[in-house]
């Protein structure tokens, strides 16, 4: 074995393993619908505002020393500016759709991204997944669908909702593939800062645009909105970045598909919220897809252009 393959392995073999990374990063982002229900009324796009600029303000400090060693290029700049506009349409649509349908079905529906990342993955020949992954993607879309089936009786309101959900999913597939561009150049924190700041500045023009106030209902929902940064932003979605370093998009992608069976559990036992034995029937078939997804190997492609 050659001097770099041998130092390849042995950092391999000092990483964290990215299964529990993963895990720690989905159970943080199942908090968020939870989070953003205690936020309300505030309006969602001034939730999703203050959100990412109270993340933007945490991160601060990792992207300042960034900047002044140089890891944060322009390549990386320009990435993370993208990544923060795919953040704000994620976070813009589906934390409207929270208040059109239940926890259960927004959350299903926004973790849709990996089918989209499937297909990316499939034409671009670029991270395409594998048998297992193929099967891991056909239960997700049969607890999906469970799930959406379920929803359909829940009137107009309730499908918009799933409608806007699906948009946030899109946003989200859209940033993993900006972060996984970046390959092992990606700086985790300061390409989170960048981003959520872009995001959060991006949703306040919006606000301002739209002549919507930007504050917080009370200082109540103000509270749950720093939670928000703190727990599923810090430490889930850094968590999930990270992840991009080493794995695929839509390894990564599938691993979110756990958010729906944590939001749901945490639903139930914070706000009281009643789930169906349908909608548990369709969680529990995703949490069987992100099992099998999550059994495979983890090492991602050698193949990690920048542009």
């Amino acid at each position: 074995m050659s001097s770099a393959l041998a130092d390849e392995s042995a950092t391999w073999q000092r990483r964290p393993p990215v299964v529990v990374v993963l895990v720690v990063g989905v159970a943080a982002i199942s908090f968020a619908a939870i989070f953003f229900k205690k936020s309300q009324p505030t309006h969602p796009m001034v939730a999703s505002a203050i959100r990412l600029l109270f993340a933007a303000l945490l991160l601060s400090p990792w992207v300042i020393a960034a900047w002044r060693r140089r890891s944060l290029d322009g390549v990386q700049v320009r990435h993370a500016a993208g990544a923060g506009l795919a953040y704000a349409v994620h976070f813009g649509a589906w934390v409207a759709s929270l208040g059109m349908t239940s926890v259960t079905a927004s959350v299903t529906a926004v973790t849709a991204s990996p089918l989209l990342l499937a297909m990316v993955g499939l034409v671009t020949g670029r991270d395409a997944p594998t048998g297992r992954l193929w099967a891991a993607l056909g239960l997700a879309v049969a607890g999906l669908t469970v799930v959406a089936m379920h929803d359909a009786s829940g009137g107009d309101g309730a499908l918009l909702g799933d409608g806007l959900a699906l948009v946030g999913a899109a946003a989200m597939a859209a940033y993993l593939l900006i972060g996984r561009r970046l390959g092992a150049r990606l700086d985790v924190m300061a390409f989170t800062g960048v981003a959520t700041f872009v995001g959060g500045v991006t949703l306040a023009l919006a606000c301002l645009l739209m002549g919507v106030e930007l504050t917080p209902s009370s200082d109540e929902a103000l509270l749950y909105l720093a939670l928000a940064a703190l727990v599923p932003q810090l430490v889930g979605h850094t968590a999930l970045t990270w992840a991009l370093r080493h794995t695929t998009p839509a390894r990564v992608g599938m691993a979110t598909l756990g958010e729906p069976v944590g939001s749901t559990l945490l639903a139930w036992l914070w706000l009281g919220e009643a789930v169906s034995p349908t909608v548990l029937l369709g969680c529990g078939v995703t949490l069987s897809a992100v099992a099998l997804a999550l059994s495979g190997s983890a090492r991602p492609s050698k193949r990690n252009p920048v542009s």
